[in-house]
């Protein structure tokens, strides 16, 4: 089970904070320089399932998509599940039983047509949620690192702005001591093309 103090709420929220204000930052260099982000998204989820171990409210999330590998320019299949799309992002709860999240991973699209695309995506994310039952509210997660998995579906306005639902899961697949509760949302992002 990977447990630190570095992962610990009065360290998390600073964390967020700064991949926020990083990602800014950085956001209106990409602009200038076309070379740091393929892509910015911005949106909202909710928590899909109810009760007393699970989460309220929504949570306002940003990711970025970087492209080292080349995934825009892929032709064949067999590029396109070899070259990626690396993607971060953060999620920020509102409610005392939802749970912050900065996560990571990689991301494969694929078009539907010249608007439509469906997107896959597998990572980790570090969340500050309880790791045991301890009678309170919200999930019991079992460690501090868990899966995250993302599926989504969007629509291109134009060559930049995009709109995609999305659903993803985040869980520990029994691999830690504790609680499994897991995390799924559901949600709408806005996103920018570079």
């Amino acid at each position: 089970m990977i447990q630190s103090a570095l992962f610990d709420a009065p360290f998390f929220r600073p964390a967020l904070a700064s991949l926020v204000l990083m990602s800014s930052l950085a956001a209106s260099s990409a602009h200038a320089d076309g070379a740091i982000f393929d892509e910015m998204r911005f949106g909202l989820t909710a928590p899909v399932d109810g009760g007393k171990h699970h989460e309220s409210g929504v949570f306002p999330s940003f990711v970025v998509f970087f492209d080292p590998l080349g995934a825009d320019s892929a032709g064949t299949l067999a590029e396109k599940i070899l070259r990626p799309r690396i993607h971060a992002g953060a999620s920020v709860a509102t409610s005392s039983s939802g749970i912050n999240q900065i996560y990571g991973g990689l991301s494969w699209d694929a078009d539907i047509s010249d608007r439509f695309f469906i997107e896959l995506g597998a990572g980790a994310t570090v969340h500050d949620g309880d790791l045991k039952d301890d009678g309170s509210d919200g999930p019991k997660l079992g460690c501090r690192v868990l899966f995250r998995e993302y599926a989504a579906a969007g629509y291109r306005f134009d060559a930049h702005w995009n709109l995609s639902a999305t659903i993803e899961h985040n869980s520990h697949a029994n691999l830690c001591d504790g609680p499994n509760g897991g995390l799924t949302r559901a949600g709408l992002m806005l996103g920018y093309t570079f």
